[in-house]
């Protein structure tokens, strides 16, 4: 299914570039950067976000000692990076 319309971008190539990314992407604009893009009308963010935490599993809010995502420093930058992005475009979701 394609979830960004502007990008061309499916619900695939978002669980890909979590999935093979060297810095696991915990937010839209780092899957964009992955996937060598960046957000136009932001109408995607929410769903890619959904998408992130699903392929995530267990992991989507904070990593655990031992877990697979664990060498990635904490998630607070990404959570902040996240806030901004949904604040920038939640006009654009309604």
């Amino acid at each position: 299914m394609i979830v960004c319309s502007c990008n061309v971008i499916s619900d695939h190539d978002i669980r890909n570039a979590v999935k093979s990314a060297d810095e696991l992407p915990r937010n839209p604009k780092q899957v964009y950067g992955c996937l060598g893009c960046s957000a136009e009308c932001g109408r995607c963010a929410r769903t890619i976000k959904t998408i992130i935490d699903e392929a995530l599993g267990p992991c989507a809010r904070a990593c655990q000692a031992g877990c697979q995502h664990g060498h990635h420093h904490g998630t607070a930058p990404a959570r902040a990076i996240d806030d901004d992005l949904q604040s920038r475009f939640a006009l654009a979701a309604c």
